[in-house]
């Protein structure tokens, strides 16, 4: 690297590359205006069947705000995350609010509104000094990039790269909505199909020139190519084999810890079909999660436990209440940082999701 990429590295407000660099600032997300989805054709698909429908009735019906109480809980333990964010020396940006509640659509099809901006993992990809907004496949989620808008206009005009995918039209054509979980036997299949390009960032986590993803409910081949072709030679992607028919977002599954280090999900995943290029890795085998009891709707993973944040290559923060994994990660040479955030799950995220790094202090390498 020469002295040019190097002060650029210094100066510019959003650099990237893995998933453990040392973190110095992060946008968290933000729980005003939350509406519960009317339109749910991939959310029926990546829950439990029937769970969507009861989470509905629990809401007050499909298309409302989200229960004052459940509101009131998240903010509490979203409290209790940026506390120790800061304590730990992280600069936390938050989010203006926003309005979810307002119908929108495109000529072809229309929702009666949005969801939230708790998860600004979902939308956005950070590659190094870039923002790459992601073609998500959740029509209710559509508009939701709008929300960070401010924000990153203030890290371009700092001098960070700022790309879209081209977005997606979201026709009836990309759906299965006749879908149905695969049988034993049967070859995967999700609720959508390669009618267009379609990914979610949280399909993806960063090993420097390394970037492994699954294709799910809301990726597919096409947005996997997309991505890689947008980032060129200088980069390799490798697809993950999720086993579950429910998946979506490879942070309950697969994640990256410190270089040598991947925490694997071994239900999700077969740790003998995992790709090549991970031999001499440490595969990290986490113990079964414990029950979830602060979550209502009951739609998150038990496996949120792995959904976890890396500080550095040895902080990560954890779900307190899980014990096992907390004596685990110890015992692997991390220190844990245990934060109750049980009550955030309703709201569909734990504290990878609800966080996007915008800068850790590292460059651009390569660990295979």
């Amino acid at each position: 690297m020469d002295n040019s990429q190097s002060r650029q590295i210094a100066t510019c407000p959003v650099n990237s590359h893995n998933e453990w660099d040392p973190l110095e600032e992060v946008i968290i997300g933000n729980l005003d205006g939350a509406m519960f989805p009317e339109w749910n054709a991939v959310n029926v698909a990546t829950a439990p069947p029937g769970d969507w429908l009861e989470a509905e009735q629990l809401v007050g019906g499909a298309g409302s705000p989200y229960p004052p109480e459940f509101v009131a809980a998240a903010r509490r333990d979203l409290a209790g995350f940026i506390h120790i964010l800061e304590s730990e020396g992280v600069t936390v940006r938050r989010l203006p609010s926003a309005d979810f509640s307002k119908p929108f659509g495109t000529p072809d099809w229309r929702v009666s509104g949005g969801f939230c901006s708790a998860n600004p993992r979902d939308p956005f990809l950070i590659i190094g000094n870039e923002i790459i907004e992601t073609p998500m496949a959740d029509r209710s989620r559509y508009f939701e990039a709008w929300a960070y808008r401010s924000l990153f206009k203030e890290y371009f005009k700092g001098g960070a790269k700022w790309s879209a995918a081209p977005k997606p039209q979201l026709l009836d054509d990309l759906y299965d909505f006749n879908y149905s979980v695969p049988g034993p036997g049967e070859p995967m299949r999700f609720v959508i199909n390669e009618f267009e390009p379609v990914f979610d960032a949280a399909d993806f986590v960063r090993c420097g020139r390394d970037i492994f993803g699954q294709k799910s409910n809301v990726t597919n081949q096409m947005g996997v190519d997309w991505l890689q072709r947008h980032l060129g030679s200088g980069y390799r992607l490798h697809l993950i084999e999720n086993q579950s028919p429910e998946a979506i977002h490879i942070d309950t599954t697969f994640m990256p810890l410190a270089p040598g280090k991947i925490l694997v999900n071994p239900v999700f995943v077969d740790v003998n079909r995992l790709p090549d290029v991970l031999r001499g890795w440490d595969l990290l085998i986490p113990p079964d999660p414990v029950p979830v009891i602060h979550d209502p709707l009951k739609l998150m993973s038990e496996w949120a436990s792995i959904n976890v944040l890396m500080l550095d290559e040895e902080r990560i923060v954890v779900e307190a209440r899980q014990e096992p994994l907390i004596r685990a990660l110890k015992d692997w040479g991390f220190k844990p940082i245990p934060c109750v955030f049980e009550s955030y799950y309703p709201f569909l995220g734990s504290f990878h999701c609800s966080t996007l790094d915008v800068r850790r202090r590292g460059e651009l390498k390569s660990y295979f």
